[in-house]
């Protein structure tokens, strides 16, 4: 009888490829996935460990599915396999006493993002291996796994959306962020994978391909020659030394069909007028940036590591403003940093207000053990940063309220997500607002609608 396998998949969307691409080996080894864990031969839980409380909900569903094998006779013999940023954070550390097979020994397997396409081979040897056993430990330092257009996947989102992961890893050294430990350094995609993996995509039906990385704008950059050389924000980097995140836009833009791309997790230090001008010029790429600034109070910026100063984020916003017309830009900040002053806020603060981004969100300082940020002084009081986030919020929700209201009166093509939801070029999946929409419009299609009010980060739309 063929073995059943249920897959647990938590955190960001990279993660969530991740998980496409264990079933897709799971599948073509011959095993059977289940959406009833207790069914499961075995559970694989792949798990998120970017934030505290990443890793808080990750620990708790591990937790959760021991003790239902422990009080579900039906799953006593239930193999369990943690795989993930958990397993990669935590069994690579030098100090035994962190490795999670000591402090989870429930547990029958860990194992890391390397071994996402060994993972069928990994479930055939749990379920040889006798209940209790020492838990199978096959997490191995620095990844350096990146898909191809070959790699077998099946995936989770809806059929008309996609994401691709064009690169992996990050070579940035943000002080507060633990991901290139646990990802590894950047490592690109070639163009020509990208494109293929793309292409077919769009030839089964896909309207939105979302690209996503650790830092989409740095793709290619790490194959240029002289790459040990860092590239300063203000150089204008172009594609004239190999591959870029210009050269694939636009070779994504020439592809047939009717459908959007959609640029996630740029970072502020890679962009270049080039880039700039290719979004505008390309119809297929949507108006839309998701760019995390954290900051924009200089002070701020240093202690983070960005490697920008605030001058040259609102030059470089500017820019992508004057440059790409009815553009979009989404950004995230952070609030309540190690040593962030109250002239820091204010100045975080005036900017939101001023700037009126289309889209943003604020996070809490989160302290992370492992990251620079962890070991510097200055950590805030939790009632401070709570305090900061909610002037914060407010002056975000204002400008929302106000760009919406702006809206009003507009007709605007938009992806119809399900029946009486849609999305707009400026609505990234699971992050922004939606567009209500009449029930008769075709789910998975795009439509032209009218924009007639507005509700908090919402819109609502009549049919043309």
């Amino acid at each position: 009888m063929p073995t059943q396998v249920g897959l647990i998949s938590l955190g960001c969307a990279k993660n969530l490829i991740d998980s496409e691409i264990m079933i897709g080996h799971l599948q073509q080894e011959g095993m059977i996935m289940t959406p009833e864990a207790d069914l499961a031969d075995v559970l694989i839980i792949n798990t998120c460990s970017f934030i505290d409380v990443a890793k808080e909900e990750s620990v708790n569903t591990i937790i959760e599915a021991v003790n239902a094998r422990q009080e579900d006779p039906a799953r006593e013999k239930q193999k369990i396999i943690v795989a993930g940023c958990l397993s990669q954070r935590f069994n690579v550390s030098k100090n035994e006493d962190d490795r999670l097979p000591g402090l989870l020994p429930e547990v029958d397997a860990f194992i890391g993002l390397d071994q996402v396409t060994d993972v069928a081979p990994i479930v055939r040897r749990v379920l040889k291996r006798p209940l209790g056993d020492e838990s199978l430990d096959t997490v191995t330092e620095k990844p350096r796994f990146i898909p191809d257009y070959t790699t077998p996947r099946f995936r989770l989102t809806p059929g008309h959306m996609a994401y691709v992961k064009i690169a992996e890893g990050c070579n940035h050294t943000c002080s507060f962020c633990i991901i290139p430990t646990i990802r590894g350094r950047h490592r690109s995609r070639t163009q020509e994978s990208v494109v293929r993996e793309a292409r077919s995509l769009v030839e089964a039906g896909v309207k939105e391909l979302n690209l996503i990385s650790q830092d989409t704008t740095y793709f290619g950059m790490d194959r240029w020659e002289g790459r040990g050389k860092r590239a300063k924000p203000t150089s204008g980097v172009d594609s004239s030394r190999g591959e870029s995140l210009a050269t694939l836009l636009r070779e994504l833009n020439e592809i047939d069909g009717d459908f959007w791309v959609r640029l996630l997790y740029t970072h502020p230090a890679h962009w270049s007028d080039e880039l700039i001008a290719t979004i505008a010029a390309c119809d297929k790429v949507a108006k839309y940036v998701d760019i995390p600034l954290q900051h924009i109070s200089d002070h701020m910026l240093d202690r983070m590591s960005r490697k920008t100063d605030g001058a040259y984020i609102r030059g470089l916003l500017d820019r992508m403003r004057a440059g790409i017309p009815d553009l979009a830009i989404r950004t995230t900040f952070i609030t309540g940093f190690p040593g962030e002053t109250q002239e820091d806020h204010d100045e975080l603060l005036r900017f939101i207000r001023d700037f009126r981004f289309e889209r943003c969100g604020i996070f809490q300082y989160s302290r992370e053990d492992g990251t620079r940020a962890d070991k510097i002084d200055g950590h805030l009081h939790h009632a401070t940063i709570k305090k900061r986030h909610r002037e914060l919020t407010a002056a975000i929700d204002a400008n929302a309220g106000e760009i919406n209201a702006a809206q009003v009166g507009k007709s605007v093509k938009v992806l119809v997500e399900e029946e009486g939801i849609a999305r707009s070029e400026w609505d990234a999946p699971d992050i922004d607002g939606r567009v209500f929409v009449p029930a008769e419009l075709p789910v998975g299609e795009f439509a032209t609608v009218d924009i007639t009010d507005h509700r908090g980060y919402d819109l609502i739309a009549t049919a043309r």
